[in-house]
């Protein structure tokens, strides 16, 4: 018995084997990469609005205090009270702030698409073929800009 030159060898068969686990773990990296970059630059945004945010009360603070300081000073409440309504405006703005940023802060999720791919990778390395509710496959990455 000779063997057929496109019987694959022990050795070719290893490195395909090799190969296609690199490729994998190569593109289970670069979909974690993706999926995380975007939910932390959603999160680093509204994170920012909480700092902004605390900016502003220190506004407020400052703003609230001048004014308070004017109206035991003053016999006229004009100035006071316009000092009083700036702060009064600021605080609007605050909340509002906050809001937006609890917002954004609540859409940061974890990279469902790696899990979820992660989860067949052991089903795929015994050599079994794959449930018929998952019909995901792995594609090669994409530049997220």
């Amino acid at each position: 018995m000779t063997e057929q030159p496109d019987d694959p060898t022990i050795g070719k068969i290893v490195a395909d084997i090799t190969r296609d686990l690199n490729v994998i773990v190569q593109h289970q990296v670069d979909l974690a990469k993706r999926e995380v970059v975007t939910s932390a630059k959603v999160g680093g945004i509204g994170a920012a609005m909480f700092v902004v945010a605390a900016f502003l009360g220190l506004l407020v603070i400052i703003f609230a205090s001048a004014g308070l300081a004017h109206l035991i000073s003053m016999t006229g409440l004009h100035l006071a009270w316009s000092y009083l309504i700036v702060a009064g405006a600021y605080v609007v703005l605050a909340a509002v702030l906050v809001l937006i940023g609890w917002k954004l802060i609540q859409r940061v999720r974890a990279p469902r698409e790696t899990i979820r791919t992660a989860k067949q990778l052991p089903t795929a390395l015994k050599g079994e073929s794959p449930t018929a509710r998952s019909s995901a496959r792995i594609d090669p990455p994409v530049e997220v800009r």
